[in-house]
């Protein structure tokens, strides 16, 4: 558990008027305890929550299956348990909140994630406390981490970059892109990867999709093989993305590679503490519009135990960084019917500027296999 992650949950009760901040979707439970709960991403109903109060109390509720996993990685001493068919979890959490002298006060919680039955159910047994949606706060809370989380991300992206630039150098003409997914995923594992998630690998005319999965389809002279995947470390996301031709790069594939890169390197220039998203991303529109390409929306988003956080580098956005967010930088262009091309690179702002922290694989020119 990261006492910097509840000094910031304790902070931000104070300054809205809360006295206890529950949190039920996965990331947010991990987000708060530092324990990923295996089983509750996967059924709806396996319910787990955190309970943080103003005063700095923190305690769980997990289903009998994850018991151990919550005492083991968690940290927190108060924990209670319900029986999978026999308990209603929000009994479970109700009475929680009752020792916690919280049946009449004011306590935020998902109000986008809990069903409504289930709601239901906790605000009968609570019918004096005020609940207040909170997931707003939660994700305002995420977009800044704290030392902890950089240092993981910091190496998340390391690991991930270096398992994408091994599978390309692996590559050769003739492997099908399962080859190509069978090396991915092996090197990201070994590395020490926890798990991945959204894992790309689209060759020739495929590469034009943005997010497609591997298929048999065999390389040949002349393509483009786009690799993606989002490495994951104890819940958190770092995706990195590269580009690579079989054989010599053809003068159009350069001359875009070449503008994708300088576009990388203007958004790098700009991110630091004040910078406006907005600005960013219209900058790197003036230099992307040079190609006379339609560009995606936002050229980088937060990334962390979501894969899109806030906040976006787009034109809609009124946000400016802050020092300690970490981001997805994605230059990238599909053209329909031909072919598609992507750099994505994870970035931290810091107090003076950005570090990148996908700083493994050489990507400034077009990997040739």
């Amino acid at each position: 558990m990261d006492f910097a992650i509840i000094d910031k949950q304790r902070a931000a009760m104070r300054s809205t008027g809360l006295d206890a901040l529950v949190s039920l979707s996965p990331e947010n439970v991990t987000y708060t305890t530092g324990c990923v709960i295996p089983s509750q991403s996967l059924m709806r109903w396996r319910h787990a929550a955190a309970v943080v109060t103003v005063d700095g109390q923190v305690s769980m509720v997990v289903i009998d299956m994850e018991e151990t996993t919550a005492k083991k990685f968690s940290a927190i001493e108060n924990i209670r348990v319900y029986r999978e068919f026999v308990d209603d979890p929000m009994d479970k959490l109700a009475e929680l909140l009752r020792d916690l002298k919280l049946e009449r006060s004011r306590i935020g919680i998902e109000t986008d994630f809990i069903p409504v039955r289930d709601f239901q159910t906790l605000a009968r047994w609570l019918p004096q406390a005020s609940f207040v949606p909170a997931e707003h706060l939660l994700n305002r809370l995420r977009e800044v981490k704290t030392a902890t989380e950089i240092e993981r991300m910091r190496r998340l992206s390391k690991l991930t970059d270096g398992a994408i630039g091994a599978a390309l150098q692996r590559a050769r003409a003739g492997m099908s892109e399962m080859d190509l997914a069978g090396f991915l995923t092996s090197g990201i594992f070994a590395r020490g990867a926890e798990n991945f998630k959204l894992m790309i690998v689209a060759s020739g005319e495929r590469s034009q999709y943005p997010n497609v999965g591997p298929t048999q389809r065999v390389l040949g002279a002349g393509d483009l093989v786009r690799m993606e995947i989002f490495g994951v470390v104890n819940g958190y996301h770092a995706g990195v993305c590269r580009t690579a031709v079989v054989g010599t790069p053809t003068p159009e594939q350069k001359k875009i590679w070449k503008n994708l890169i300088e576009c990388k390197y203007l958004v790098m220039d700009q991110v630091g503490p004040g910078a406006s998203c907005k600005e960013i991303y219209l900058k790197f529109l003036r230099k992307f519009s040079e190609l006379g390409f339609e560009p995606i929306s936002f050229v980088g988003h937060g990334i962390g135990l979501f894969l899109h956080e806030e906040p976006y580098l787009s034109r809609y956005s009124d946000r400016v960084l802050e020092e300690g967010m970490v981001l997805a930088i994605e230059p990238l262009v599909y053209i329909p019917g031909r072919m598609g091309l992507q750099n994505k690179d994870m970035l931290v702002v810091t107090k003076t500027g950005s570090e990148l922290l996908s700083d493994v694989t050489p990507a400034d020119e077009l990997i040739e296999i």
